[in-house]
């Protein structure tokens, strides 16, 4: 390959790559981003992983770890659930206040069932939260979450949603996040000063 055709070959490619890097980015700053702290949160009457109900309540007299997702998520879900197994696995009984919820934004194939099976690849600590897909939105829009369902071409779908952690404490306000795969030792000591102000 010449000279020329081999500039030409490089410049289309770092023109697709940074056209791809624009529009991913530009989709960001569009997303909804979870408010820092403050009062959110909305009622809801939801099932936990056991087939429970479940309320707003449940978030009121301890400290909590919160998350949105779902269990059909190829990457940031897992890893960020195996993240939070990890964090409570350090903390120890330091964490023995600390509840940890996964509400999902996929209600239509989150059962209970897979619910509870797909938390506990990771930890008993971690209560799935499903049910009914108002009422779970909203959940989802009572915390500011970002959640959209994205068709992929073998005719399913996938769904685009809010990556934090959301640290919330015993009055069930939100108090920050932990950023999706945060630095570790941030991490924890963000949950130590939520678990401080108990």
């Amino acid at each position: 390959m010449s000279n020329r055709r081999r500039f030409a070959a490089t410049a289309v490619a770092l023109t697709l790559v940074v056209g791809a890097g624009a529009i991913g980015y530009a989709t960001f700053l569009m997303a909804p981003k979870v408010r820092a702290a403050g009062n959110v949160g909305a009622t809801f009457t939801l099932t936990d992983d056991r087939g429970e109900p479940i309320t707003e309540k449940a978030l009121s007299g301890h400290p909590s770890l919160v998350y949105f997702g779902y269990t059909h998520c190829p990457d940031v879900c897992p890893t960020t659930l195996y993240d939070m197994a990890g964090w409570l696995k350090t903390l120890g009984t330091q964490a023995d206040g600390l509840k940890v919820y996964f509400f999902t934004v996929d209600p239509e194939r989150d059962t209970p069932e897979i619910m509870h099976s797909y938390t506990g690849n990771f930890t008993d600590r971690i209560i799935g939260i499903t049910g009914d897909p108002g009422e779970m939105q909203k959940a989802i829009k009572g915390w500011r979450i970002y959640a959209r369902k994205v068709p992929s071409p073998d005719g399913g779908y996938t769904m685009d949603h809010t990556a934090s952690v959301l640290l919330v404490d015993a009055d069930g306000n939100l108090k920050g996040t932990i950023a999706y795969q945060e630095n570790t030792d941030v991490a924890l000591q963000k949950i130590r000063n939520l678990l401080q102000q108990d």
